[in-house]
């Protein structure tokens, strides 16, 4: 099979294309054929070698999977209640091999999805959607009424927080950096938007909610999280997903206490691993919104596996709007 290939870290400009073994399900796993598979930005950091977690070489990126299972290895009717089998339509989190046009994945991280749902929907679903639901469902515990900050709105991970903050029935305020990623935002139903390349964003903030955000999702850090902290209601809460703009930031715990805020920190990963089942009422929930129309990803740009490298470059180079993925090609 073909398989993009990271034998050492690079530049994502420098992966290889390469033909490798199918590899065959073990314990617990199914083989799928990819139909589509996800494009993140953390894949760029991972083959850079900036990401926490440093896959042992050579390793090919890609975590998030839609295709058809091929084969089911031992173990899996056990470990996994939907009872998956040949032929299923599913999604899945490899954690790694999803650019190829095989890939394993843990039976107990793969589900099968909607009839009405894309292979590329599917594929762009399960990180960002599961991330932004743990964020705002069980840490941030958002509430019907409140008002939420989203920050990179366009980006995936925004994309999942504006609709599933609408799902959830809070009044969201999304920021972007031009005018084509505000309008987007609008689309995804945002009820305001704001430029915060252009516009005294947290002026703006505080005047449309009227004291501030009760919620802020900030997967940008460094100068938004600094700013954020000034528009952010009393007894908010700032949710820390994760650092895009690449400085790391840090806070005067003072300006905590004098606002009551609290800094929460937003680690999907872990929570998943740590409690089994979660995963699975996580996506069952994430399905059903939906089945009933109150989410949807969009995928924006489509790429054919061999154009990896392209889809990679338009990522980092903030060309994608939601999400991007590569799709069946020739032999894909």
């Amino acid at each position: 099979m073909k398989a993009w290939q990271v034998n050492q870290f690079c530049a994502p400009s420098e992966i290889t294309f390469a033909e490798v073994p199918t590899p065959g399900p073990g314990e617990g796993q199914v083989l799928i054929r990819n139909r589509a598979a996800g494009v993140n930005f953390f894949d760029i950091l991972q083959i850079q070698g900036k990401y926490q977690w440093k896959p042992a070489f050579p390793f090919t990126p890609g975590a998030e999977i839609a295709g058809v299972i091929e084969a089911v290895g031992p173990g899996v009717a056990e470990l996994n209640v939907t009872g998956l089998s040949v032929g299923d339509r599913v999604l899945a989190l490899s954690m790694t091999g999803g650019y190829a046009e095989y890939s394993l994945a843990p039976a107990r991280k793969t589900f099968r999805i909607p009839a009405a749902m894309s292979f590329p929907e599917a594929a762009a679903l399960p990180i960002v959607y599961q991330t932004s639901y743990y964020a705002l469902r069980h840490r941030a515990r958002l509430e019907w009424g409140e008002w939420l900050l989203v920050h990179a709105g366009a980006s995936g991970v925004g994309m999942s927080a504006i609709q599933l903050g609408k799902a959830m029935g809070a009044n969201v305020i999304a920021t972007a950096g031009s005018s084509e990623k505000l309008e987007f935002c609008r689309q995804l139903g945002a009820d305001h938007v704001v430029g915060y390349s252009s516009e005294d964003w947290v002026e703006k903030v505080k005047e449309i909610t009227a004291g501030g955000a009760h919620v802020v999702f900030d997967p940008v850090g460094g100068d938004v999280f600094d700013l954020s902290t000034k528009c952010i209601a009393p007894e908010g809460r700032l949710l820390i997903i994760g650092f895009a703009s690449g400085r790391i930031p840090t806070v005067a715990a003072n300006r905590i206490l004098l606002k009551n805020i609290s800094i929460v920190g937003i680690l999907w990963g872990r929570r998943a691993e740590e409690q089994p089942g979660y995963l699975a009422q996580t996506q069952a929930a994430i399905f059903e919104l939906y089945n009933t129309g109150k989410v949807r990803p969009v995928v924006s740009r489509e790429y054919s596996l061999a154009d990896a490298r392209q889809a990679l470059e338009d990522l980092a180079r903030r060309r994608v709007l939601g999400k991007a993925v590569l799709v069946n090609g020739a032999g894909f």
